[in-house]
C-alpha cells in the first residue's frame, strides 16, 4: 500500500499552498517556517484502502441534511402553492413584495449612488474584508448609532450580508437545540425559519390590532420557561407597521429584566417612522437588559440588493461577556462578511444622505397608508388597521361575511383571478384572516387597487341575515 504527504500552508496573508512533501513543505519550502502554518496530511491510496471505501456503499443513496428538510420559508411554501392566475382583462398590481423598488418610484438618493461609486473607482476593496467587517465602516455605524443613553463603539458592531444575516446570527449565537424563542404573532416569518432548521423551538407571543398591534404583555410573560433563550422584538413592525410607544417598550424591557432574558431587537425599519410619530430605539430605554439590534441599509436608503446590515451589540453589565461576542465573531467567518464594496461606501452613505431624503420617503409612505385606509375602511367586510411607519398596513377579513371562502389563503387567490390584485395571505405570519398591503407602490396604482378590492368585496360579500340558499348566486 503506497501512502502520500500533503500539506496546507498557510502564511500571515491568508494565502496558501499545496503540494506533495518529501521533508519540505510546498514549493520546497522547509516546513515548519517561521510565520507560517503547515499541516501535513497522510493519504492512504493503496487497493486495499480503496476496496474498503468501496465496501461502505455499494449504491447511490443522497439524502438531504435534517437542516435542509427542516429549513422552510412560510411564505415561499404558501405562496408557490397558490393558484396565481391573473385575470388577463387586467394588469396585475402586486402589493406583496416588501421590496420598495420593485415599482421604479423610490430610487435612492444620488449621494448614495456617488458613495457606491467612489468606492468602486478606489479599487480598494475587491478583496475579502475581516469576516466583522473592516474597522473603518464598523465606526462609521457606531458614530451614526451612537448615543448618550445607548454609547457604541466599533467593537459593538458586527457587519453582516443584510439584515436577515444578522438576524440569523444573533439566534444561532444565542440558542442551542432544544431552547425556545419567542416571536412576535403576526411576525417576520425569517425568524421562525432560522430557529426550526437548526432545531430551537418557537413560542408565539400575540400582537393586539386593536391597540395598533402593541405586544400582549401577560400571553408574553406566561410563554417564558427555563429553556427561553430570547425575545425577538420587532419594532417597527413587518408586517403590521405599527411603531411602539416609549411606555409600551419599557413594559417590555421590564418583563426581559424580570426574567433575565436577552433581547433580539429587529430595528430594521427604525427610523423609518412617518411623521409626527416618533421611534424608540430600544437599547436607549435599558441598563441592565442586553440587546442585539440588527438593522441595514436595505429599508431606510432603499437599497435592498446591496445586502448590507449590522449587529449593535448593546451590553453595559458585560451581561453576554467575552463568549457572545467571540461566538458571533465566529459565526461570521462562515461567509467571511458583508459586501466589501459597500463596506467602502458605507462611511459616506452614513455622513451625506440627506435628511429631506428620508422626510421624502416616510411623507409618501404615510400619504399612501392614509389613502389605503380610508379607500378600504368603508369596504364592508374588511378592517384596515392605520400603521405609523415602516412599508405595510394589514388589512382583517371578516371572513364570516365571505362564505364563498376558507381563509384568507382562499380570499387573496380568488382576487388575483378576478382583479388581478395580490395582497400577501397572513397566514403565512401564522395569523390568518387578515392580508397585508405593501405601500411602496405609486398612488395611482393604490387608488386603482383598493378600488379592484372594493369591487371584489362587494361582489362576494353577504350579510349575516342573507338566507344561504342565496349565496354566490
Amino acid at each position: 500500500m503506497t501512502s502520500k504527504s500533503y500539506v496546507v500552508q498557510m502564511n500571515a496573508n491568508g494565502l496558501h499552498g499545496h503540494g506533495v512533501v518529501n521533508g519540505k513543505g510546498a514549493g520546497g519550502a522547509p516546513r515548519g517556517r517561521q510565520g507560517n502554518d503547515v499541516h501535513q496530511v497522510s493519504v492512504n491510496t493503496g487497493p486495499h484502502h480503496a476496496a474498503k471505501v468501496r465496501s461502505r456503499r455499494q449504491r447511490w443513496d443522497v439524502r438531504p441534511s435534517e437542516m435542509a428538510v427542516k429549513t422552510r420559508n412560510p411564505i415561499r411554501a404558501i405562496v408557490d402553492g397558490m393558484k396565481l392566475t391573473p385575470n388577463p382583462e387586467k394588469a396585475m398590481i402586486a402589493l406583496s413584495i416588501g421590496d420598495p423598488t420593485v415599482f421604479g418610484n423610490l430610487p435612492t438618493d444620488d449621494s448614495v449612488h456617488q458613495a457606491l461609486k467612489q468606492a468602486v473607482e478606489s479599487q480598494r476593496y475587491n478583496g475579502y474584508a475581516p469576516s466583522i467587517g473592516y474597522q473603518k465602516s464598523r465606526e462609521a455605524v457606531a458614530n451614526f448609532y451612537n448615543s448618550p443613553l445607548a454609547p457604541l463603539e466599533a467593537k459593538d458592531v458586527v457587519l453582516t450580508s443584510g439584515c436577515s444575516q444578522a438576524i440569523e446570527l444573533c439566534i444561532n449565537v444565542l440558542s442551542n437545540p432544544g431552547d425556545n424563542i419567542l416571536i412576535p404573532c403576526p411576525g417576520f416569518s425569517l425568524y421562525k425559519t432560522v430557529a426550526v432548521a437548526v432545531g430551537v423551538n418557537v413560542k408565539l407571543y400575540n400582537l393586539l390590532p386593536k391597540q395598533s398591534w402593541e405586544v400582549d404583555l401577560e400571553h408574553l410573560e406566561s410563554l417564558i420557561d427555563e429553556k427561553t433563550s430570547c425575545l425577538v422584538l420587532t419594532n417597527p413592525s413587518n408586517p403590521c407597521g405599527s411603531v411602539y410607544s416609549k411606555e409600551h417598550l419599557q413594559g417590555i424591557l421590564k418583563l426581559a429584566s424580570k426574567h433575565c432574558l436577552p433581547i433580539l431587537a429587529d430595528e430594521i425599519y427604525g427610523d423609518m417612522v412617518f411623521p409626527g410619530c416618533t421611534f424608540h430605539s430600544l437599547a436607549t430605554l435599558s441598563s441592565d437588559v442586553p440587546i442585539l439590534s440588527c438593522g441595514g441599509l436595505a429599508k431606510r436608503w432603499l437599497v435592498p440588493g446591496w445586502r448590507m446590515g449590522w449587529i449593535l451589540i448593546h451590553d453595559r453589565n458585560n451581561v453576554f461577556g467575552s463568549e457572545i461576542r467571540e461566538g458571533l465573531v465566529k459565526l461570521t467567518q462562515v461567509i467571511l462578511g458583508a459586501c466589501t464594496l459597500v463596506q467602502g461606501a458605507l462611511e459616506s452613505i452614513l455622513l451625506n444622505t440627506p435628511q429631506h431624503f428620508y422626510h421624502s420617503t416616510t411623507s409618501f409612505l404615510k400619504a399612501n397608508s392614509e389613502i389605503c385606509f380610508k379607500e378600504l375602511s368603508t369596504v364592508p367586510g374588511l378592517t384596515p388597521v392605520m400603521p405609523s411607519g415602516a412599508m405595510y398596513i394589514m388589512v382583517g377579513i371578516d371572513i364570516d361575511h365571505f362564505p364563498g371562502f376558507e381563509n384568507d389563503v382562499d380570499f387573496t387567490e380568488r382576487m388575483v383571478m378576478e382583479q388581478s390584485v395580490f395582497c400577501l395571505p397572513t397566514t403565512v405570519f401564522d395569523y390568518p384572516n387578515y392580508f397585508r398591503i405593501v405601500v411602496t407602490v405609486p398612488e395611482e396604482m393604490m387608488l386603482e387597487a383598493c378600488a379592484r378590492i372594493r369591487q371584489f368585496c362587494q361582489h362576494h360579500y353577504r350579510p349575516h341575515s342573507q338566507d344561504s340558499s342565496e349565496l354566490d348566486q
